[in-house]
């Protein structure tokens, strides 16, 4: 497979230069925007490695869980390490981009409680997972154009 039908899924014969130019954009767009949800959830998993406390007490408060060990919250951080790195380099996107969107909608609607509140300094926070759903979403949705990714052909 040549590098040409990399970056387009079409046969090198025939390519026009237009559409080139055009799924490569749009190709390394995705691939830019995939990098950067990774990195924000990335950042997210470690803190449950490093403050693994705050971090089960935060998941106790927001997403009305109990009773987590601190062997199932490494698991479970563990877990959602190997899902990331699957995601980041584009490995099975029907299933890890959907499981990553399913996450990030769920981290989304838990903080419910929170928007009303728009005018505390503390909540405005809150706001920024709104563009990381959409990115995600977009994501899940154009996952047939990421074509700059791991294969295992």
């Amino acid at each position: 497979m040549t590098s040409l039908e990399i970056l387009t899924d079409r046969p090198a014969v025939g390519l026009d230069i237009a559409h080139l130019k055009k799924a490569n954009r749009t190709a390394i767009a995705l691939l830019i925007m995939r990098l950067s949800v990774f990195l924000v959830m990335l950042i997210r998993t470690m803190y449950r490695f490093v403050r693994l406390e705050q971090a089960t007490s935060l998941s106790e408060y927001f997403y009305s869980y109990t009773g987590a060990t601190a062997g199932l919250a490494y698991m479970l951080a563990i877990a959602e390490f190997v899902l990331l790195t699957a995601f980041m380099l584009g490995m099975a996107p029907r299933i890890t981009y959907g499981i990553v969107f399913l996450l990030q909608a769920i981290s989304t609607f838990s903080f419910h409680a929170q928007y009303p509140r728009l005018c505390e300094p503390a909540n405005i926070q809150f706001f920024a997972v709104w563009p990381m759903l959409a990115a995600c979403f977009a994501l899940y949705y154009l996952r047939d154009l990421d074509t700059l990714r791991y294969s295992v052909d």
